[in-house]
C-alpha cells in the first residue's frame, strides 16, 4: 500500500500520485479547481470546523487533536471513506492533499498513517 501526502499546491506528478484525495474540508484558498488535479474530496474523513477552530485557537497540543481526530474518525461515515480509501491505496498509490504548510505535522499524516495500517 502506498499513501503520501502533498501539498494541493505543488503541481500534480501524474506517475507517481495515483488517486489525488484532497483532505481539507474548504477548498485551498487561491488555487483553480482544474489546476489542482483533485480526483476526490471526501469531506467525511476531514477535520471538523470545530477541531479546526479548536486546534488553530490554541486549544490543545497536536497529540490532544490527534486523539480528537480519530474520534471524529470513528463515526460510521468516516469509516466507510476510510475503508473505501484504503481499498484504492490496496490497488495503486494515493496521494493525500492538504493545503497546510508541513503536511507532515498535519491531519493528512495521520491519515496517512491509519490508511496505512
Amino acid at each position: 500500500m502506498r499513501v503520501r501526502v502533498r501539498r494541493v499546491y505543488d503541481p500534480p506528478e501524474p506517475e507517481a500520485d495515483g488517486v489525488r484525495v484532497l483532505v481539507d474540508r474548504l477548498w485551498p484558498r487561491g488555487l483553480a479547481k482544474a489546476a489542482a488535479g483533485v480526483d476526490e474530496w471526501p469531506k467525511a474523513v476531514t477535520p471538523s470546523g470545530e477541531l479546526r477552530k479548536w486546534f488553530h485557537g490554541g486549544g490543545g497540543s497536536p497529540e490532544e487533536f490527534r486523539a480528537r481526530f480519530e474520534a471524529e474518525l470513528a463515526a460510521p461515515d468516516a469509516v466507510a471513506e476510510l475503508a473505501r480509501l484504503r481499498a484504492l491505496a490496496a490497488a495503486g498509490p494515493v496521494t493525500l492533499l492538504t493545503a497546510v504548510r508541513d503536511p507532515a505535522a498535519s491531519h493528512a499524516a495521520i491519515l496517512a498513517d491509519l490508511l496505512s495500517a
